[in-house]
């Protein structure tokens, strides 16, 4: 596991410095299936490639899920890298600095590795099963805030305008009974700050595999818990994610029933 892990933080390091060295300049935007709110770049695309180059030329048998470039290599193999080249393209493309790299690692169906990067800040975030999560080398944990009025929550919208609809209520409500609720604009951010005790819970619809499967182990591996909004078990391919410190999960959960 070890060296799966080096490829994986040599991947992410690279693309954030492709990320890093492209923000500010002129650069291309795209808009994916014809709408005005999913954007895509070519710093993306150069930055997916690049990951995408590293994983292949070191396990040429692995399977690779990427944002931009859909699923590639051997259908056989049981391992299953996900990979997003830049979570926050829409922050990035407005100059607004929240971004970073996620890639996930899960093999037999289990995540097993992830490692998130956030370029600006230079913070690499990792984790694998059994072994915690870390950031930059420290061991990382999850707060203890019990109390949801005394906690700070985080959220996400979907790009299209329905999903943000169908959040609003739980925005709402989670703005009154917490002490405050953040949208960075970055899922695998979002969770990686649960993991290291920045924030107390994230809650989000319609996330994509990519969004998570680095995040959501590092929130496990850092003593927190991950799961659907009707407490059943996590899934990177659901569409409902839950993620707390544990201590606030139950009364996150409770909110969601509610609303």
């Amino acid at each position: 596991m070890q060296h799966h892990r080096k490829v994986a933080a040599a991947a992410a390091q690279q693309a954030g410095k492709i990320i890093a060295d492209a923000y500010r300049t002129d650069f291309q935007v795209y808009y994916k299936e014809g709408t005005l709110t999913n954007l895509v770049t070519e710093v993306d695309r150069r930055s997916e490639a690049a990951i995408v180059e590293v994983i292949g030329a070191a396990f040429p048998k692995h399977r690779i899920l990427a944002e931009e470039g859909g699923e590639a290599s051997r259908k056989d193999s049981p391992y299953r890298w996900y990979v997003d080249p830049l979570d926050g393209t829409t922050n990035f493309a407005h100059g607004f600095p929240v971004f970073c790299v996620s890639i996930g690692l899960e093999a037999d169906g289990h995540m097993i590795l992830g490692v998130v990067y956030d370029p600006l800040r230079r913070e690499l975030f990792e984790a694998e099963t059994g072994q915690g999560a870390f950031l930059n080398g420290e061991r990382i944990r999850v707060s203890k805030v019990a109390d949801l009025h005394k906690a700070l929550l985080v959220t996400g919208f979907p790009y299209d305008h329905a999903g943000r609809k169908e959040n609003l209520p739980y925005f709402s409500r989670f703005a009154l009974e917490s002490q405050g609720v953040r949208r960075t604009g970055s899922a695998a951010l979002d969770l990686c700050y649960v993991a290291a005790g920045r924030i107390d819970g994230f809650w989000e619809l319609d996330l994509r595999p990519w969004d998570v499967a680095a995040g959501s182990l590092m929130v496990t591996e850092a003593g927190g818990k991950v799961t659907d909004f009707l407490g059943h078990p996590f899934s990177v391919h659901g569409s409902q994610t839950l993620a707390t410190n544990s201590l606030i999960h139950e009364a996150m959960a409770s909110v969601i029933a509610g609303t």
